[in-house]
């Protein structure tokens, strides 16, 4: 992101001459009190009593920021995409750069995240001409089939989680406990050995899981163990695509998505310092952020 603006203190000065006061200007760039704000962790007061200014101007001249879009000359990618939120009605839909660790194209939601979303970060790479290698995403659902025409990864992590929000963190069944020994064992272990222990688990306890009981409430018959027969399914039908980065070595596709995670929770720190933030300057501070760490990249290139 690109950043425009600065902020002004101005010095008055006399002419012994005419006898008149002339407003001299004194320049202060935008990029190091922003970076003050964002990086440097400062409050408004704080800032303000710095620059020998009042908080009202600390926040005028924050405001005056204008972001443009810049498309990275970098077009061979690995597509790493996620969505952050900050409550209920606000969040960033992210496209990360995994090669280069920078961010590729973002979008500001109110509601939850839906497939056209990710779609159409997608079509913005495609119509600037970027060739994507492969897609690390989560496991939101008809997501990876949206995207087949490239290699894509399920994020191993949050398959994990997905199967933990089945079973919980202490099962009460034996299967369940079995089953979960295996799902910890998912980025820990080769694509042949996971499919052998999960089709002997099967083998044990298929017929267990198929067991049927009458449910009074909905008053029909229903599964007896929904959770460990939805916890294995979810396992067996999102197998074609845990194991992209296994079977496409040459792609260099990590298994998660936790580079980009790791940036969230940087942006949510800081972003956590700065409690009560409108959420127009809420954006504002998300752009900067990610501007800022390409400004890093150039200035330490590897």
């Amino acid at each position: 992101m690109v950043r425009k603006g600065i902020w002004r203190g101005s010095q008055r000065w006399f002419c012994k001459k005419c006898k008149h006061y002339f407003t001299g200007h004194r320049e202060y760039d935008f990029h190091g009190l922003f970076e003050e704000y964002l990086s440097g962790k400062q409050t408004l007061l704080q800032l303000a009593e710095k620059h020998s200014v009042s908080v009202s101007t600390i926040q005028r001249r924050l405001r005056t920021v204008h972001s443009t879009r810049l498309i990275s000359k970098d077009k061979d990618v690995v597509v790493l995409m996620d969505t952050t939120y900050w409550g209920r009605d606000f969040g960033v839909v992210m496209l990360y750069d995994c090669y280069r660790k920078k961010l590729l194209w973002r979008k500001f939601i109110n509601r939850k995240e839906v497939v056209a979303d990710y779609l159409e970060g997608i079509e913005w790479l495609e119509k600037y001409h970027f060739k994507i290698y492969g897609i690390v995403c989560d496991g939101l659902r008809g997501l990876a089939k949206s995207l087949m025409r490239y290699k894509v990864q399920y994020c191993q992590f949050h398959q994990v989680k997905t199967i933990c929000s089945y079973l919980t963190q202490k099962p009460k069944t034996e299967a369940g406990k079995e089953l979960r020994k295996i799902a910890l064992l998912l980025c820990h272990t080769d694509k042949e050995s996971f499919e052998g222990i999960l089709n002997e688990w099967y083998s044990k306890w298929g017929e267990w899981i198929k067991e049927r009981s009458y449910d009074s409430q909905a008053k029909r018959n229903r599964y007896t163990h929904r959770k460990v027969r939805a916890a294995y399914f979810s396992l067996k039908r999102n197998m074609q695509y845990l194991w992209t980065f296994y079977d496409y070595p040459e792609t260099s596709l990590p298994n998660t998505n936790n580079a980009l995670e790791a940036v969230n929770t940087d942006l949510k720190t800081k972003l956590r310092v700065h409690n009560g933030l409108s959420k127009r300057n809420r954006m504002v501070v998300i752009d900067e952020y990610f501007w800022q760490k390409v400004q890093l990249k150039k200035k330490n290139p590897k």
